[in-house]
């Protein structure tokens, strides 16, 4: 099993429709809904492993195989069927893919992944990042079935 949880804040000074392209274009296949709390407004999503196909493609477009590898291996530290990263909202907007430090001003798109061990894990982050030698991937692996 694999949950792949999006979030992200809606500030009063964006647009909604926006907001939701910019997630919409980093998982198309999650669903999104609207929740308002003491925080704010946010839209969130759920969904599967097939929702992870565009991050999948866009590591390879942007080129940036190895950064989200020590990403997703950073966010497993703690707790390795679990992890998480964030996605720079501005930049998604233009179908793009970039890793904030921190979470930035006007808020970043929170990614969180679970699976039911840590072998799975493993499996899931070499699909995502496969290991690369002088930035050229040494092999791709099937999406797993987790």
């Amino acid at each position: 099993m694999i949950e792949v949880k999006v979030t992200t804040m809606i500030n009063p000074t964006e647009d909604e429709n926006k907001v939701e392209d910019a997630v919409l274009r980093m998982f198309p296949l999650i669903e999104l809904e609207t929740f308002t709390n003491d925080e704010g407004k946010f839209i969130k999503g759920t969904g599967g492993i097939e929702s992870l196909r565009n991050i999948h493609d866009l590591f390879r477009r942007e080129e940036i195989i190895d950064t989200a590898r020590t990403r997703l291996e950073a966010g497993s530290y703690k707790d390795p069927t679990r992890t998480s990263f964030l996605i720079n909202k501005q930049v998604a907007t233009k179908g793009r893919l970039n890793f904030p430090a921190i979470e930035e001003p006007l808020g970043s798109i929170h990614v969180d992944i679970e699976v039911d061990d840590a072998e799975s894990m493993e499996i899931l982050i070499e699909w995502l990042t496969p290991p690369t030698e002088d930035g050229v991937v040494l092999f791709e692996a099937e999406m797993p079935e987790l």
